[in-house]
Protein backbone atom coordinates (compact mmCIF):
# COMPACT_ATOMS: atom_id res chain seq x y z
CA UNK A 1 0.00 0.00 0.00
CA UNK A 2 2.57 2.43 0.59
CA UNK A 3 4.97 1.50 -1.75
CA UNK A 4 1.75 1.67 -4.10
CA UNK A 5 1.50 5.98 -3.34
CA UNK A 6 5.39 6.37 -3.18
CA UNK A 7 5.06 4.83 -6.79
CA UNK A 8 2.03 7.30 -7.36
CA UNK A 9 4.72 10.03 -7.42
CA UNK A 10 4.09 11.49 -3.54
CA UNK A 11 7.53 12.98 -2.33
CA UNK A 12 6.67 12.58 1.43
CA UNK A 13 4.50 9.51 2.85
CA UNK A 14 3.41 9.83 6.63
CA UNK A 15 2.29 6.69 7.88
CA UNK A 16 -0.87 6.58 9.29
CA UNK A 17 -1.35 6.55 13.57
CA UNK A 18 1.32 4.34 15.17
CA UNK A 19 1.42 3.37 18.76
CA UNK A 20 3.77 3.68 21.37
CA UNK A 21 2.27 2.13 23.84
CA UNK A 22 -0.08 -0.83 22.55
CA UNK A 23 -0.97 -1.85 26.15
CA UNK A 24 -2.44 1.46 26.83
CA UNK A 25 -3.84 2.61 23.55
CA UNK A 26 -4.43 1.59 19.81
CA UNK A 27 -6.01 3.87 17.79
CA UNK A 28 -7.89 1.28 15.47
CA UNK A 29 -7.19 -2.71 15.16
CA UNK A 30 -4.84 -2.59 12.67
CA UNK A 31 -2.47 0.25 13.46
CA UNK A 32 0.99 -0.11 13.68
CA UNK A 33 3.03 -0.94 17.16
CA UNK A 34 6.13 1.24 17.54
CA UNK A 35 6.67 0.09 21.61
CA UNK A 36 9.22 -2.33 21.46
CA UNK A 37 12.66 -3.30 19.56
CA UNK A 38 11.30 -6.34 17.65
CA UNK A 39 9.21 -3.69 15.65
CA UNK A 40 12.29 -2.24 14.39
CA UNK A 41 12.96 -4.91 11.28
CA UNK A 42 9.73 -4.52 9.90
CA UNK A 43 9.52 -0.71 10.28
CA UNK A 44 12.15 -0.91 8.17
CA UNK A 45 10.86 -3.19 5.37
CA UNK A 46 8.07 -0.38 5.35
CA UNK A 47 10.82 2.54 4.56
CA UNK A 48 12.40 0.23 2.50
CA UNK A 49 8.92 0.03 0.38
CA UNK A 50 9.01 4.03 -0.08
CA UNK A 51 12.37 4.70 -0.08
CA UNK A 52 13.08 2.78 -3.48
CA UNK A 53 10.75 4.85 -5.39
CA UNK A 54 12.48 7.90 -4.15
CA UNK A 55 9.95 9.19 -1.37
CA UNK A 56 11.01 10.10 1.97
CA UNK A 57 8.78 9.21 4.71
CA UNK A 58 8.13 9.56 8.06
CA UNK A 59 5.96 7.75 10.88
CA UNK A 60 3.29 9.52 13.19
CA UNK A 61 3.23 8.69 16.76
CA UNK A 62 -0.12 8.82 17.87
CA UNK A 63 -1.73 7.50 21.90
CA UNK A 64 -5.18 7.48 21.60
CA UNK A 65 -6.40 8.09 24.73
CA UNK A 66 -9.38 8.28 25.18
CA UNK A 67 -10.43 7.47 21.83
CA UNK A 68 -8.39 4.05 21.69
CA UNK A 69 -10.29 0.93 20.01
CA UNK A 70 -7.91 -1.21 22.16
CA UNK A 71 -7.97 -1.52 25.20
CA UNK A 72 -11.97 -1.31 25.13
CA UNK A 73 -12.37 -0.31 28.92
CA UNK A 74 -10.12 1.16 32.06
CA UNK A 75 -9.24 3.92 28.54
CA UNK A 76 -6.17 6.32 29.79
CA UNK A 77 -7.32 10.08 29.08
CA UNK A 78 -6.32 13.95 30.40
CA UNK A 79 -9.09 14.05 32.71
CA UNK A 80 -11.74 11.59 34.35
CA UNK A 81 -15.06 11.52 32.23
CA UNK A 82 -18.05 9.15 30.76
CA UNK A 83 -18.05 9.58 27.24
CA UNK A 84 -20.28 8.96 24.47
CA UNK A 85 -18.52 9.22 20.87
CA UNK A 86 -20.37 7.08 18.73
CA UNK A 87 -18.41 8.48 15.28
CA UNK A 88 -15.01 7.63 16.73
CA UNK A 89 -12.98 4.55 16.14
CA UNK A 90 -13.12 3.99 20.15
CA UNK A 91 -16.79 4.23 20.33
CA UNK A 92 -18.70 2.32 23.10
CA UNK A 93 -19.38 -1.11 21.77
CA UNK A 94 -23.63 -1.61 22.60
CA UNK A 95 -24.99 -5.04 22.43
CA UNK A 96 -27.90 -6.31 20.53
CA UNK A 97 -30.07 -6.16 23.95
CA UNK A 98 -27.68 -3.82 26.26
CA UNK A 99 -28.37 -0.04 26.85
CA UNK A 100 -25.85 2.50 26.30
CA UNK A 101 -24.14 3.88 29.41
CA UNK A 102 -20.49 5.59 27.78
CA UNK A 103 -17.25 4.64 28.21
CA UNK A 104 -15.63 5.90 31.66
CA UNK A 105 -12.45 7.21 31.00
CA UNK A 106 -9.76 7.52 34.04
CA UNK A 107 -7.26 10.59 34.66
CA UNK A 108 -3.76 10.16 33.41
CA UNK A 109 -1.56 9.98 36.61
CA UNK A 110 1.71 12.38 36.66
CA UNK A 111 3.83 9.19 36.91
CA UNK A 112 1.73 7.71 34.07
CA UNK A 113 1.95 10.92 31.66
CA UNK A 114 6.13 10.94 32.32
CA UNK A 115 5.77 7.30 31.41
CA UNK A 116 4.28 8.15 28.47
CA UNK A 117 6.96 11.09 27.52
CA UNK A 118 9.91 7.98 27.52
CA UNK A 119 7.91 6.12 25.65
CA UNK A 120 6.70 8.26 23.18
CA UNK A 121 10.77 9.28 22.46
CA UNK A 122 11.30 5.52 22.76
CA UNK A 123 9.24 4.94 19.66
CA UNK A 124 10.57 7.50 18.17
CA UNK A 125 14.13 6.63 18.07
CA UNK A 126 13.41 2.92 16.75
CA UNK A 127 11.57 4.73 13.79
CA UNK A 128 14.95 6.34 13.26
CA UNK A 129 16.57 2.94 13.50
CA UNK A 130 14.44 1.56 10.91
CA UNK A 131 15.27 4.57 8.29
CA UNK A 132 12.48 6.60 8.41
CA UNK A 133 13.62 10.33 7.41
CA UNK A 134 11.20 11.87 10.07
CA UNK A 135 8.44 11.17 13.24
CA UNK A 136 5.22 13.32 13.03
CA UNK A 137 3.26 13.31 16.47
CA UNK A 138 -0.35 13.12 16.21
CA UNK A 139 -1.87 16.09 18.28
CA UNK A 140 -5.12 16.68 16.87
CA UNK A 141 -8.64 15.44 16.89
CA UNK A 142 -8.94 14.78 20.09
CA UNK A 143 -6.27 12.10 20.81
CA UNK A 144 -4.41 12.18 24.00
CA UNK A 145 -1.67 15.09 23.10
CA UNK A 146 -4.67 16.79 21.53
CA UNK A 147 -6.90 16.42 24.45
CA UNK A 148 -3.95 17.85 26.75
CA UNK A 149 -3.39 20.42 24.93
CA UNK A 150 -7.37 21.71 24.65
CA UNK A 151 -8.65 24.43 26.81
CA UNK A 152 -12.00 22.35 25.75
CA UNK A 153 -10.98 18.63 26.58
CA UNK A 154 -8.19 19.57 29.24
CA UNK A 155 -10.01 19.94 32.99
CA UNK A 156 -6.98 18.98 35.26
CA UNK A 157 -5.72 21.20 37.73
CA UNK A 158 -2.25 20.25 38.42
CA UNK A 159 0.84 21.23 36.38
CA UNK A 160 -0.73 19.99 33.01
CA UNK A 161 -3.76 21.29 32.96
CA UNK A 162 -5.47 25.07 33.41
CA UNK A 163 -2.95 27.91 31.65
CA UNK A 164 -1.84 27.32 28.28
CA UNK A 165 1.58 27.17 29.21
CA UNK A 166 0.51 24.01 31.50
CA UNK A 167 -1.39 22.34 28.31
CA UNK A 168 1.60 22.57 26.41
CA UNK A 169 3.16 21.04 28.97
CA UNK A 170 3.49 17.27 28.13
CA UNK A 171 3.61 17.78 23.77
CA UNK A 172 6.55 19.64 24.53
CA UNK A 173 7.84 17.35 27.26
CA UNK A 174 7.82 14.71 24.32
CA UNK A 175 8.96 16.92 21.51
CA UNK A 176 12.49 17.56 24.14
CA UNK A 177 12.69 14.07 24.74
CA UNK A 178 12.99 13.05 21.21
CA UNK A 179 15.38 15.76 20.82
CA UNK A 180 17.55 14.32 23.14
CA UNK A 181 17.25 10.12 21.63
CA UNK A 182 17.32 11.35 18.16
CA UNK A 183 19.32 14.17 17.61
CA UNK A 184 17.84 17.89 17.04
CA UNK A 185 18.60 17.40 13.67
CA UNK A 186 15.86 14.58 13.31
CA UNK A 187 13.43 16.46 12.02
CA UNK A 188 10.00 16.17 14.12
CA UNK A 189 6.23 16.92 12.73
CA UNK A 190 3.48 18.10 14.78
CA UNK A 191 -0.53 17.85 13.50
CA UNK A 192 -2.44 19.31 15.32
CA UNK A 193 -6.25 21.04 14.99
CA UNK A 194 -5.64 24.72 13.81
CA UNK A 195 -9.28 25.16 15.36
CA UNK A 196 -11.43 22.51 17.23
CA UNK A 197 -14.99 23.99 16.59
CA UNK A 198 -16.52 23.73 19.81
CA UNK A 199 -17.29 26.53 22.26
CA UNK A 200 -14.91 26.68 24.86
CA UNK A 201 -12.20 25.05 22.83
CA UNK A 202 -8.92 26.23 20.84
CA UNK A 203 -9.93 29.40 17.93
CA UNK A 204 -8.07 30.68 15.79
CA UNK A 205 -6.03 33.17 18.00
CA UNK A 206 -4.86 29.83 20.10
CA UNK A 207 -4.28 27.89 17.02
CA UNK A 208 -1.45 30.69 16.31
CA UNK A 209 -0.32 30.58 19.17
CA UNK A 210 0.18 27.18 19.16
CA UNK A 211 2.29 27.63 15.61
CA UNK A 212 4.78 29.89 17.10
CA UNK A 213 4.95 27.89 20.30
CA UNK A 214 5.92 24.35 18.09
CA UNK A 215 8.36 26.37 16.02
CA UNK A 216 10.21 27.73 19.08
CA UNK A 217 10.32 24.08 20.75
CA UNK A 218 12.29 23.01 17.64
CA UNK A 219 9.30 21.27 15.48
CA UNK A 220 10.32 21.01 11.67
CA UNK A 221 7.52 21.23 10.07
CA UNK A 222 3.30 22.16 11.02
CA UNK A 223 0.40 19.50 10.08
CA UNK A 224 -2.75 21.41 10.18
CA UNK A 225 -6.02 19.39 10.86
CA UNK A 226 -8.91 21.05 12.55
CA UNK A 227 -11.32 19.82 15.02
CA UNK A 228 -12.31 17.16 17.34
CA UNK A 229 -14.54 14.14 18.10
CA UNK A 230 -17.04 16.70 19.53
CA UNK A 231 -17.52 18.54 16.19
CA UNK A 232 -16.17 15.64 14.07
CA UNK A 233 -17.57 17.16 10.48
CA UNK A 234 -14.53 19.45 10.74
CA UNK A 235 -12.13 16.29 11.17
CA UNK A 236 -13.74 13.64 8.47
CA UNK A 237 -14.94 15.94 5.96
CA UNK A 238 -18.14 15.21 4.65
CA UNK A 239 -18.99 15.05 0.88
CA UNK A 240 -20.82 18.60 1.17
CA UNK A 241 -17.44 20.39 2.19
CA UNK A 242 -16.11 22.40 -0.42
CA UNK A 243 -12.79 21.87 -1.72
CA UNK A 244 -9.94 23.69 0.32
CA UNK A 245 -12.08 24.84 3.10
CA UNK A 246 -9.31 24.87 5.87
CA UNK A 247 -6.76 26.35 3.53
CA UNK A 248 -7.42 29.71 5.88
CA UNK A 249 -5.48 28.08 8.39
CA UNK A 250 -2.49 27.51 6.81
CA UNK A 251 -2.85 31.02 5.37
CA UNK A 252 -2.51 32.34 9.24
CA UNK A 253 0.23 30.26 10.13
CA UNK A 254 2.60 30.62 7.60
CA UNK A 255 2.19 34.66 8.36
CA UNK A 256 3.50 33.57 11.72
CA UNK A 257 6.11 30.85 10.86
CA UNK A 258 8.94 30.59 9.02
CA UNK A 259 9.20 26.69 9.34
CA UNK A 260 7.34 24.56 6.50
CA UNK A 261 3.13 24.49 6.77
CA UNK A 262 1.30 21.24 5.83
CA UNK A 263 -2.61 21.78 4.92
CA UNK A 264 -5.28 19.30 3.82
CA UNK A 265 -8.66 18.62 3.80
CA UNK A 266 -10.80 18.25 1.12
CA UNK A 267 -8.24 18.58 -1.79
CA UNK A 268 -9.15 16.96 -5.05
CA UNK A 269 -8.51 19.04 -8.13
CA UNK A 270 -4.06 19.70 -8.99
CA UNK A 271 -4.79 23.08 -10.66
CA UNK A 272 -6.27 23.89 -7.05
CA UNK A 273 -3.36 22.96 -5.44
CA UNK A 274 -0.83 24.53 -7.57
CA UNK A 275 -2.59 27.65 -6.87
CA UNK A 276 -2.36 28.02 -3.04
CA UNK A 277 1.56 27.01 -3.53
CA UNK A 278 1.88 29.69 -6.19
CA UNK A 279 -0.28 32.11 -4.14
CA UNK A 280 2.64 31.09 -1.21
CA UNK A 281 -0.85 30.16 1.00
CA UNK A 282 1.05 26.82 1.81
CA UNK A 283 4.35 25.04 1.55
CA UNK A 284 2.93 21.15 1.33
CA UNK A 285 -0.41 19.88 0.07
CA UNK A 286 -1.43 16.50 2.21
CA UNK A 287 -3.55 13.84 0.58
CA UNK A 288 -4.60 10.81 2.73
CA UNK A 289 -8.08 9.65 1.74
CA UNK A 290 -7.40 11.17 -2.16
CA UNK A 291 -4.76 8.63 -1.90
CA UNK A 292 -6.66 6.03 -1.13
CA UNK A 293 -9.02 6.56 -4.28
CA UNK A 294 -6.47 7.09 -6.54
CA UNK A 295 -2.73 6.35 -5.17
CA UNK A 296 -0.55 7.74 -8.48
CA UNK A 297 -2.73 11.17 -8.11
CA UNK A 298 0.64 13.09 -8.00
CA UNK A 299 2.14 11.68 -10.94
CA UNK A 300 -1.09 11.98 -13.05
CA UNK A 301 -0.95 15.58 -12.36
CA UNK A 302 2.94 15.97 -13.08
CA UNK A 303 2.32 14.60 -16.58
CA UNK A 304 -1.17 16.85 -17.39
CA UNK A 305 -3.41 13.48 -17.16
CA UNK A 306 -6.04 15.55 -14.72
CA UNK A 307 -8.92 13.54 -16.24
CA UNK A 308 -7.91 10.20 -15.36
CA UNK A 309 -7.34 11.03 -11.68
CA UNK A 310 -9.95 9.18 -9.25
CA UNK A 311 -11.14 11.77 -7.28
CA UNK A 312 -12.06 10.92 -3.75
CA UNK A 313 -15.57 11.68 -3.34
CA UNK A 314 -15.92 11.98 0.45
CA UNK A 315 -18.20 9.77 1.11
CA UNK A 316 -16.42 8.22 4.16
CA UNK A 317 -17.11 4.94 3.50
CA UNK A 318 -14.78 2.27 3.19
CA UNK A 319 -12.26 4.25 4.76
CA UNK A 320 -13.71 5.21 8.04
CA UNK A 321 -16.92 3.83 8.05
CA UNK A 322 -16.09 0.36 7.27
CA UNK A 323 -12.18 0.45 8.63
CA UNK A 324 -12.36 2.90 11.72
CA UNK A 325 -16.29 2.04 12.76
CA UNK A 326 -16.44 -1.64 11.53
CA UNK A 327 -13.00 -2.75 12.15
CA UNK A 328 -12.38 -4.03 9.02
CA UNK A 329 -9.07 -4.12 6.67
CA UNK A 330 -9.20 -0.36 4.86
CA UNK A 331 -11.07 0.24 1.76
CA UNK A 332 -12.17 2.75 -0.42
CA UNK A 333 -15.77 2.89 -2.15
CA UNK A 334 -14.74 3.66 -5.70
CA UNK A 335 -11.11 1.72 -5.88
CA UNK A 336 -11.51 -2.15 -5.27
CA UNK A 337 -8.48 -2.32 -5.62
CA UNK A 338 -7.29 -0.12 -2.10
CA UNK A 339 -6.97 -3.14 0.94
CA UNK A 340 -7.26 -5.93 -1.62
CA UNK A 341 -3.64 -7.19 -2.04
CA UNK A 342 -4.98 -9.59 -5.00
CA UNK A 343 -5.40 -6.98 -7.90
CA UNK A 344 -0.92 -5.88 -7.30
CA UNK A 345 -1.00 -9.90 -8.83
CA UNK A 346 -3.37 -9.02 -11.74
CA UNK A 347 -1.59 -9.58 -15.22
CA UNK A 348 -2.94 -9.33 -18.78
CA UNK A 349 -4.70 -12.43 -19.76
CA UNK A 350 -2.60 -14.79 -22.67
CA UNK A 351 -5.96 -16.17 -23.82
CA UNK A 352 -8.53 -13.03 -24.19
CA UNK A 353 -12.08 -14.08 -24.60
CA UNK A 354 -15.22 -12.74 -25.33
CA UNK A 355 -17.00 -10.95 -22.07
CA UNK A 356 -20.71 -9.74 -21.87
CA UNK A 357 -21.38 -7.40 -19.16
CA UNK A 358 -25.26 -6.86 -18.71
CA UNK A 359 -26.12 -3.73 -17.59
CA UNK A 360 -24.12 -0.48 -17.48
CA UNK A 361 -24.10 0.96 -13.83
CA UNK A 362 -20.67 1.27 -11.09
CA UNK A 363 -20.78 -2.60 -10.97
CA UNK A 364 -21.22 -3.09 -15.08
CA UNK A 365 -18.34 -0.45 -15.43
CA UNK A 366 -16.55 -1.76 -13.34
CA UNK A 367 -16.17 -5.06 -14.76
CA UNK A 368 -16.09 -4.22 -18.31
CA UNK A 369 -12.69 -1.65 -17.20
CA UNK A 370 -10.70 -4.48 -15.74
CA UNK A 371 -11.83 -7.17 -18.13
CA UNK A 372 -10.73 -5.11 -21.25
CA UNK A 373 -7.35 -3.98 -18.92
CA UNK A 374 -6.50 -7.20 -18.48
CA UNK A 375 -7.37 -7.78 -22.20
CA UNK A 376 -9.97 -9.03 -22.79
CA UNK A 377 -12.66 -8.39 -25.65
CA UNK A 378 -16.04 -6.80 -23.86
CA UNK A 379 -19.15 -5.61 -24.59
CA UNK A 380 -21.37 -3.81 -22.23
CA UNK A 381 -24.95 -3.70 -22.83
CA UNK A 382 -27.37 -1.32 -21.47
CA UNK A 383 -30.85 -1.05 -21.87
CA UNK A 384 -31.07 3.03 -21.33
CA UNK A 385 -29.90 5.72 -22.72
CA UNK A 386 -26.67 6.50 -20.50
CA UNK A 387 -24.59 4.12 -18.30
CA UNK A 388 -24.53 5.12 -14.38
CA UNK A 389 -27.64 3.29 -13.34
CA UNK A 390 -28.43 4.75 -9.53
CA UNK A 391 -25.83 6.84 -9.75
CA UNK A 392 -27.20 9.11 -12.44
CA UNK A 393 -29.79 10.58 -9.42
CA UNK A 394 -26.45 11.90 -7.43
CA UNK A 395 -26.93 15.26 -9.27
CA UNK A 396 -30.29 16.04 -8.00
CA UNK A 397 -29.44 15.28 -4.32
CA UNK A 398 -28.05 18.93 -2.36
CA UNK A 399 -24.62 18.14 -1.35
CA UNK A 400 -24.10 14.81 -3.10
CA UNK A 401 -22.62 16.38 -6.60
CA UNK A 402 -18.76 15.14 -5.93
CA UNK A 403 -20.35 11.46 -6.25
CA UNK A 404 -20.71 12.82 -9.85
CA UNK A 405 -16.79 12.65 -10.47
CA UNK A 406 -16.62 9.23 -9.99
CA UNK A 407 -19.63 8.61 -12.51
CA UNK A 408 -17.69 10.83 -15.14
CA UNK A 409 -13.99 9.32 -14.51
CA UNK A 410 -15.39 6.02 -15.42
CA UNK A 411 -17.55 6.32 -17.93
CA UNK A 412 -14.09 8.30 -19.63
CA UNK A 413 -12.23 5.54 -18.91
CA UNK A 414 -14.59 3.34 -20.61
CA UNK A 415 -14.30 5.51 -23.77
CA UNK A 416 -10.05 5.53 -23.90
CA UNK A 417 -10.06 1.71 -23.22
CA UNK A 418 -12.23 1.70 -26.39
CA UNK A 419 -14.84 -0.58 -24.78
CA UNK A 420 -18.09 -1.65 -26.87
CA UNK A 421 -20.97 0.23 -25.44
CA UNK A 422 -24.16 -0.83 -26.50
CA UNK A 423 -26.78 1.75 -25.20
CA UNK A 424 -31.16 1.20 -25.24
CA UNK A 425 -29.79 -2.71 -25.64
CA UNK A 426 -31.61 -5.28 -23.54
CA UNK A 427 -29.43 -8.46 -25.18
CA UNK A 428 -31.17 -11.24 -25.59
CA UNK A 429 -30.43 -14.88 -24.68
CA UNK A 430 -29.69 -15.69 -28.56
CA UNK A 431 -27.13 -12.87 -28.37
CA UNK A 432 -25.36 -13.86 -24.80
CA UNK A 433 -24.55 -17.20 -26.47
CA UNK A 434 -21.78 -15.88 -28.74
CA UNK A 435 -19.64 -15.13 -25.92
CA UNK A 436 -17.59 -16.99 -23.87
CA UNK A 437 -18.76 -15.02 -20.46
CA UNK A 438 -22.00 -13.25 -19.57
CA UNK A 439 -21.64 -10.93 -16.51
CA UNK A 440 -24.95 -9.97 -14.92
CA UNK A 441 -24.81 -6.51 -13.42
CA UNK A 442 -28.34 -5.52 -14.06
CA UNK A 443 -28.64 -4.11 -10.27
CA UNK A 444 -31.79 -4.48 -8.50
CA UNK A 445 -35.01 -1.97 -8.37
CA UNK A 446 -36.97 -0.67 -6.00
CA UNK A 447 -39.45 -2.93 -4.31
CA UNK A 448 -42.96 -1.45 -4.74
CA UNK A 449 -45.59 -2.93 -2.26
CA UNK A 450 -49.27 -4.03 -2.60
CA UNK A 451 -51.11 -0.97 -1.75
CA UNK A 452 -55.33 -0.96 -1.52
CA UNK A 453 -56.49 1.65 -4.41
CA UNK A 454 -54.76 3.56 -7.01
CA UNK A 455 -51.32 1.88 -7.48
CA UNK A 456 -50.37 4.23 -10.45
CA UNK A 457 -49.92 6.91 -7.20
CA UNK A 458 -47.19 4.82 -6.11
CA UNK A 459 -43.82 5.84 -7.55
CA UNK A 460 -40.26 3.76 -7.27
CA UNK A 461 -37.42 6.33 -6.05
CA UNK A 462 -35.62 6.25 -9.73
CA UNK A 463 -39.08 7.75 -10.88
CA UNK A 464 -38.57 10.51 -8.35
CA UNK A 465 -35.10 11.04 -9.21
CA UNK A 466 -34.87 11.33 -12.53
CA UNK A 467 -33.29 14.49 -13.56
CA UNK A 468 -36.06 16.91 -14.88
CA UNK A 469 -33.74 18.55 -17.60
CA UNK A 470 -34.52 17.09 -21.24
CA UNK A 471 -31.26 17.30 -22.20
CA UNK A 472 -28.88 17.68 -19.10
CA UNK A 473 -25.29 19.22 -19.53
CA UNK A 474 -23.87 16.70 -17.38
CA UNK A 475 -26.00 12.94 -18.65
CA UNK A 476 -26.99 13.99 -22.06
CA UNK A 477 -29.40 11.35 -22.54
CA UNK A 478 -32.29 13.01 -21.09
CA UNK A 479 -34.60 11.17 -18.78
CA UNK A 480 -38.52 11.65 -18.38
CA UNK A 481 -39.13 12.46 -14.80
CA UNK A 482 -42.49 11.68 -13.23
CA UNK A 483 -44.70 14.08 -11.73
CA UNK A 484 -45.63 14.31 -8.53
CA UNK A 485 -48.16 15.81 -6.29
CA UNK A 486 -47.54 18.66 -3.46
CA UNK A 487 -47.64 16.06 -0.52
CA UNK A 488 -45.58 12.80 -0.88
CA UNK A 489 -45.61 10.07 1.45
CA UNK A 490 -42.19 8.42 0.90
CA UNK A 491 -41.64 5.04 2.45
CA UNK A 492 -38.39 3.80 3.74
CA UNK A 493 -35.49 5.14 5.94
CA UNK A 494 -31.99 3.64 3.26
CA UNK A 495 -29.73 5.65 1.53
CA UNK A 496 -32.00 5.78 -1.33
CA UNK A 497 -35.34 6.89 0.74
CA UNK A 498 -32.71 10.22 2.73
CA UNK A 499 -31.34 10.83 -0.93
CA UNK A 500 -34.84 11.30 -2.25
CA UNK A 501 -36.49 13.06 0.81
CA UNK A 502 -33.24 15.41 0.53
CA UNK A 503 -34.40 16.21 -3.00
CA UNK A 504 -38.47 16.18 -2.91
CA UNK A 505 -38.14 18.81 0.11
CA UNK A 506 -35.35 20.42 -1.61
CA UNK A 507 -37.89 21.41 -4.55
CA UNK A 508 -40.90 22.27 -1.78
CA UNK A 509 -42.60 19.05 -1.42
CA UNK A 510 -44.29 18.57 1.93
CA UNK A 511 -42.95 14.72 3.04
CA UNK A 512 -44.38 12.68 5.39
CA UNK A 513 -41.57 9.65 5.60
CA UNK A 514 -42.76 6.29 6.93
CA UNK A 515 -40.22 3.71 7.97
CA UNK A 516 -40.77 0.15 9.83
CA UNK A 517 -37.39 0.87 11.65
CA UNK A 518 -37.95 2.70 15.17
Amino acid sequence: HHGNIAKGGTGFVIVGATTPDASTGRPTVTCLVADGDNYVPGLARLAESMHRYGAKCAVQLQHPGRQCAIPRYNTLGATDRVLKLPWSAGHEIVYENAEEKGKEIREASIPEILELVDLFSEAAWRVKQAGFDAVELHAANGYLLSEFMSPYLNMRTDRFGGSFENRMRFPLAVIDSIQKKCGKGYPVLVRYSFEEWCPGGRDMEEGIETARVLERAGVAALDLSQGMQESPGAGFDPMQYPQGWATYAAEAVKKVVKIPVITSHSLRDPEYCEQILAEGKTDLVGLARQLLADPYWPVKAQYGKVKSIRKCISCLGGCWQESLMAKHEIACSINAACGQPAYDDMKRTDKPVRVAVVGGGPAGMEAARIATERGHQVTLFEKHAELGGAMLYVCLVPGKEKMRWYLDWIRDQLLDLDVDIRLNHAPTVDELRGFDLVLNATGAVSYVPPVAGDADRVVPFEEAMACPKVACECHPGGRRMRKLGARVLLWGDSYAATDTAAWLADIGKQLTIVSENR
